[in-house]
């Protein structure tokens, strides 16, 4: 019997660790080649970690949320045959007890996938005779546990509005797949004693929640932007009954072939308008250095919920493209940041952002800034409202487009003076694509 060390390769250019999110195997088990091991984060996408040989976990090193160096060693293996290093050189001690491993592999490099790739084409197991689901082992998971999935089966969860905290998974390390969503709808079933909601019911307990990668990413980051820049913060009403009308007209005339068009084209194509005279918006602040850099090329950033948190992919030269080509490119950089593929290059260098909460965006916000940017546009829910035109009262679609500056940067006459800019494009479209 030998041993394989299994380090954390560099996963990226520049990466120099990666914090550890999700464990799928245990100490004693019986890993083949290819199966999944762990979770890691870097700065900017979750990799899973795969196993290069086949053979037995007898120590693991770091627990989530913990940060793993790029060479560190986190899973030794007992395999079959020599291994890469010898057992007196090992950096854990052998369990107790082991068990034989499985059959040998020749080793091979490490392999990583994007989590999002996994458990798409998943099996769903039947019972030959008539395609219904069958119960499958599950592994128990301890209540207050966090249980473990793949985003594609958190989202499919959500949509399906099933608590993952209830249901067994089959995995390894009781890992939830697409096949123990199936179950659990086909056998109907409920929580561990749950019942009708009583009024007036007194709710008992406490759930600990440790805050560990993307999350704990998104929450650096904004503590980050709020302790760092001093925001000012700016709302303009804006009567958008005439660009509801052009945007309607436009998707039900549109091609097959055009995406359908939200209201975040015609505002992007307001920012590049306007941006060119107001060059220390258009910016990025590094203010350790003292260097604001400003940009000629108008970079957004596009605010998108995931189901593992809020990821802000960029519309790369934004002033080159009209309001089709940023619906269409607003459309595949969402969905990419949806299935974990954004790319690292995808989801960096923007020079504004603009952040929306569409239907649900209420009256009024103050965005954070997505540091080290200058700057940030929230447009609010769009309602119809009674409003005085030519001292009549009419029904207008009226929305509160909400927006965050750095002071440092920017001054509240000059950020004022841009809102209004953009405001008057939204309201006389036309202006949009006249030069």
């Amino acid at each position: 019997m030998g041993r394989y060390v299994f380090k954390l390769p560099d996963v990226g250019e520049g990466t120099a660790e990666a914090e550890i999110v999700a464990w799928h195997v245990g100490i004693g088990d019986v890993v083949e080649e290819d199966q999944q091991l762990v979770d890691v984060m870097t700065d900017k996408a979750t990799v899973e970690m795969t196993s290069p040989v086949t053979g037995k976990v007898v120590s693991r090193h770091g627990e989530p949320g913990d940060m793993a160096p790029v060479g560190s060693v986190l899973v030794e293996l007992e395999v079959e045959g020599k291994g890469n290093v010898s057992a007196e050189t090992a950096s854990a001690p052998k369990p107790a007890k082991e068990k034989p491993a499985s059959a040998p592999k020749a080793a091979v490099a490490p392999k990583m996938k994007p989590v999002a790739e996994q458990d798409e084409a998943a099996p769903h197991p039947t019972n030959g005779a008539g395609g219904a689901p069958v119960r499958v082992a599950a592994a128990t998971r301890t209540p207050g546990d966090k249980p473990l999935a793949s985003p594609a089966v958190r989202k499919r969860a959500m949509d399906l509005g099933i608590p993952l905290q209830y249901v067994a998974g089959s995995g390894p390390g009781g890992r939830i797949e697409h096949a123990d969503l199936d179950n659990y709808v086909a056998m109907g079933e409920r929580p561990a004693g749950a019942r009708p909601a009583q009024a007036y019911a007194r709710r008992e307990g406490i759930e600990e929640i440790k805050v560990i990668g993307l999350r704990r990413k998104i929450a650096e980051k904004m503590q980050d932007s709020k302790r760092r820049i001093p925001h000012y913060a700016y709302v303009a009403e804006i009567d958008m009954t005439a660009l509801e009308d052009l945007r309607a007209h436009l998707n039900a005339t549109k091609r097959a072939d055009q995406p359908k068009l939200t209201l975040l084209p015609f505002l992007m194509r307001a920012l590049v308008r306007v941006l060119p005279d107001y060059p220390q918006i258009n910016a990025r602040f590094d203010d350790e250095a003292g260097v604001v850099h400003r940009h000629a090329g108008v970079h957004i950033g596009v605010a998108t919920q995931t189901a593992n948190g809020l990821i802000v992919p960029v519309v790369f030269h934004a002033e080159a493209r009209d309001v089709w080509g940023s619906a269409a490119e607003i459309v595949r950089l969402a969905q990419a940041a949806r299935d974990g593929k954004a790319t690292r290059e995808e989801l960096s260098g923007s020079t504004i952002t603009i952040t929306s909460l569409g239907p649900l965006g209420g009256v009024v916000t103050t965005p954070v800034i997505n540091h080290p940017e200058v700057a940030i546009i929230g447009p609010n829910a769009i309602v119809e409202r009674p409003v005085v035109r030519d001292g009549q009262i009419v029904i207008r679609k009226m929305m509160n487009l909400s927006s965050s500056f750095d002071h440092r940067v920017v001054d509240g006459y000059d950020a004022a003076e841009f809102v209004n800019r953009v405001k008057a494009l939204l309201e006389h479209p036309a202006l949009l694509f006249m030069d």
